[in-house]
């Protein structure tokens, strides 16, 4: 093999490539990206905070840990399976957490209420056990708990071991899986912490909150928490947040904002190693900026509607004369007029899907059609449209009677 003649040449495009890898640059693939800038983060999704659609992703659907980003399904969990008022006892297992810890020690009790400071504002390790025992009576318990709500709120490539975000991993039917997430269902987690969990209120209340002061339930040891996550006092509007970073996950961070009734959600993952701390930070705000530029509120009633049938004729339906084709008035559910981000050349596109005549019988509410309004493929709301009125079918009975009432009248 040729060997090259400019060894230094060869030496600079290397570390040139790693430059480039190391900063997060890249090739912009559309316009969007390109508007986003450079960011840091290996994998970041943007977020609707309000309805759920991504509006920008980078990696946005690869799996990667998520460290102490976990603790916000761990907090919201505890908040909706405990009183705040109750008492956990710490194990000598939760004791035995390293650092970020607490400092607790085995058979000392804490108030749940007291502890969710200390897991949300401080992130400590042994809390989120002494907690997930607590609710479960295991940390296999909890991570059960855990996985079963990802589930529910629509998290398909989220798998949780430990309540505390350290890295994991274990053998399940399907083979070995980490403890992971992507940035699209850590944003959808914090999503539903902050706009659906029926505890939200309370979640954020507790990470927003500055400072917190609190002692054991036999007043012996007394602790201090401060608010560790900068992006509160960062920008207008910040609502919470969570910081997150193990030696393999990097750091991470998911956070959300509300600004002129827009809600926006960011959520990174793997977003620098030491001595990078401040890349999240660089990331979240370049992020959220780019959506309040960008993204404007727009009620769904401004969209054109395409032309949808008043009434339809029902075959072998009851008529009031004989022999007349009975038709049903149809009647629209429409719901409220709800405001959608959008992005400028962006519309609500307003489709119908129905039949076109129908069968007897018929029943009043029973759906003939749907109007449905979407976004690039994103369904914002759909209207049934309806049978106003009953129509049974014609049988023998029937037209007999109306034969009868024909000659009667003649």
């Amino acid at each position: 093999m040729k060997k090259s003649r400019h060894p230094f040449l060869l030496l600079l495009t290397v570390a040139f490539c790693m430059e480039f890898f190391l900063t997060g640059t890249v090739c912009y693939a559309d316009t969007e990206a390109k508007e986003v800038g450079n960011l840091y983060a290996l994998s970041a999704v943007l977020m609707d905070g309000d309805s759920g659609r991504i509006l920008y992703a980078k990696n946005g659907e690869e799996k990667r840990p998520m460290a102490s980003t976990t603790k916000i399904m761990t907090c919201i969990l505890v908040l909706e399976n405990s009183r705040l008022d109750e008492a956990a006892e710490v194990s000598a297992y939760a004791a035995s957490m390293p650092k970020v810890r607490l400092g607790v020690q085995p058979k000392e009790r804490y108030l749940t209420g007291d502890l969710l400071y200390s897991l949300m504002l401080e992130s400590h390790n042994d809390t989120a056990v002494v907690l997930a025992e607590h609710v479960a009576g295991s940390v296999e318990a909890f991570a059960a708990l855990m996985n079963e709500k990802a589930e529910k709120i629509g998290c398909k490539d989220t798998w949780f071991i430990t309540p505390n975000g350290l890295d994991a991993e274990e053998e399940t039917k399907e083979g070995i899986r980490e403890h992971s997430t992507t940035a699209a269902d850590l944003a959808r987690i914090l999503r539903y912490c902050i706009s659906e969990s029926p505890k939200r209120e309370e979640f954020l209340a507790i990470t927003g909150t500055p400072s917190y002061d609190f002692s054991d339930c036999d007043g012996k040891r007394t602790f201090s928490c401060r608010n560790h996550n900068a992006f509160l006092t960062m920008m207008e509007g910040a609502l919470t947040g969570k910081t997150g970073f193990t030696a393999k996950a990097g750091y991470c961070y998911v956070g959300a904002l509300k600004r002129d009734n827009r809600t926006f959600i960011v959520a990174l993952l793997g977003c620098g190693w030491p001595n990078n701390k401040g890349y999240k930070w660089l990331d979240t705000r370049k992020l959220m900026e780019y959506g309040l530029k960008n993204y404007t509120l727009h009620p769904l009633s401004e969209a054109a509607k395409p032309s949808v049938p008043e009434e339809l004729p029902v075959e072998n339906g009851q008529s009031r004369i004989l022999g007349e084709m009975r038709e049903v008035p149809l009647v629209c559910s429409q719901g409220e007029d709800r405001q959608v981000l959008l992005k400028e050349g962006e519309t609500i596109e307003v489709t119908y899907e129905g039949a076109t005549g129908l069968s007897a019988p018929v029943k009043r509410g029973e759906t003939i059609g749907r109007l449905t309004y979407a976004t690039e493929g994103w369904i914002w709301k759909t209207e049934e449209i309806t049978a106003k009125e009953d129509v049974d079918k014609i049988t023998f009975d029937w037209c007999l009677k109306q034969t009868v009432k024909r000659f009667a009248a003649g």
